[in-house]
């Protein structure tokens, strides 16, 4: 009999040529067991997905108790289902007034196709700006968005209207004009190995918006749900957004995203033509009765407040002459080292050590280190020194 590895490699679709091959069979918290009784440190999530770490009871639970009750009944948006509601209702308890209604998709690519499509119908313009190095997903709609060609260069011809600008530059921003439907951008960026800018820069980016009639829509598939420090990392800037999207660690393991905006502009996928933007499995209730205990989870057992200082933590404790930078917000950071080939094989060897770790699509000097927000301090010493361990042995030091 094939081995599941083996399996793995004859029948399941590959995105690379070197796969990791970890196998997996349980997880909890911040730890991740193989088939040969080998616990590792989780320190990416899942990428991003497992904010209140793997299997928190609260998540279970409320699986457990919906799928006692019922999966799929009918399309997004036709029956009143409570998980959904209910998750709507306590998603917009946490924004601004203006932000009051709620779009429930199944990942962050489908929330930025979402997003996309109500500015494209609201505005009545074309032409949207997303920045240099910023991913999106990896639909056709979301990779036309995504800042690096490389990365999308083999798919042309992607959709038209789609300029880019620098991140972080105000200077960049006249490429926003009365043609502008949208503005699409990470509020921390997070494939290009987390880069943030400041409070001014995110003021001229709202006031650009407001003169040209473009609605801001913010990513916040990997920084948002508390990743930062806060619950949605625009709350560090001072600003709004005009539609705010989320994924990824909103559903506490299960696939869930949304695009959250006003009545007022998200009416209008309901006419010319009704029926503007529909999904079979958006806000499925299983994802959401999970995704709001993960909220519930964060809010009521304050995960934020120790955020700041686990970020210290890693800072203090992640200092190596071969590395040359640290960069975070809160525990969404990344690690530089002065090459691929340098960090290649300090991953490796931290994984063979007990740690995950991995790099960025568009900066592989960079290690990604984004553990689940319930990760202790006494875990980020064992995690970092482990890390410190491989660098050695790479080194040869």
């Amino acid at each position: 009999m094939l081995s599941n590895r083996q399996l793995f490699l004859n029948h399941l679709a590959q995105t690379s040529d070197a796969p990791l091959m970890l196998e997996m069979i349980s997880a909890e918290g911040v730890y991740m067991t193989d088939t040969d009784g080998k616990k590792y440190i989780d320190l990416i999530s899942g990428i991003g997905v497992s904010n209140v770490g793997h299997r928190h009871p609260r998540v279970v639970d409320a699986i457990r108790n919906q799928v006692d009750k019922h999966l799929h009944v009918m399309v997004y948006g036709e029956f009143v289902q409570s998980p959904q509601v209910k998750l709507a209702e306590a998603l917009t308890q946490t924004l601004p007034d203006n932000m009051d209604s709620v779009y429930l998709v199944n990942s962050g690519s489908e929330a930025i196709e979402g997003a996309m499509k109500l500015a494209k119908r609201y505005t009545g313009k074309a032409k949207i700006i997303a920045c240099k190095d910023a991913y999106h997903g990896s639909s056709h709609g979301a990779l036309s968005l995504t800042g690096s060609e490389d990365f999308k260069q083999s798919y042309r011809p992607l959709l038209p209207g789609v300029s880019h600008m620098d991140f972080g530059n105000t200077e960049s921003l006249d490429v926003i004009d009365e043609d502008t439907a949208a503005v699409v951008i990470e509020t921390v960026q997070g494939e290009a190995g987390v880069r943030d800018a400041d409070s001014d820069y995110w003021k001229e980016v709202e006031k650009k918006c407001k003169e040209t009639g473009a609605l801001l829509i913010l990513d916040e598939i990997q920084c948002g749900f508390g990743r930062t420090g806060k619950l949605w990392a625009f709350e560090h800037y001072g600003i709004v957004p005009d539609v705010l999207v989320s994924a990824k660690g909103m559903g506490g393991g299960m696939p869930i995203g949304c695009f959250i905006s006003s009545k007022e502009i998200m009416g209008v996928f309901t006419n010319n033509p009704v029926l503007g933007h529909i999904s079979t499995f958006g806000g499925h209730p299983v994802s959401s009765a999970a995704s709001l205990a993960t909220l519930q989870a964060i809010l009521e057992e304050n995960l934020l407040d120790g955020i700041a200082r686990k970020e210290q933590l890693f800072h203090d404790l992640l200092k190596h002459l071969m590395i040359k930078e640290v960069r975070s917000k809160g525990l969404m950071m990344a690690v530089e080292f002065e090459s691929y080939d340098i960090l290649k094989p300090i991953i490796d060897r931290a994984i063979e050590l007990g740690v995950v770790t991995d790099w960025f699509l568009f900066n592989d000097r960079s290690m990604r280190i984004a553990p689940p927000l319930i990760i202790t301090e006494e875990e980020i010493k064992k995690a970092c020194k482990i890390i410190m361990q491989a660098i050695d042995d790479v080194s040869g030091r």
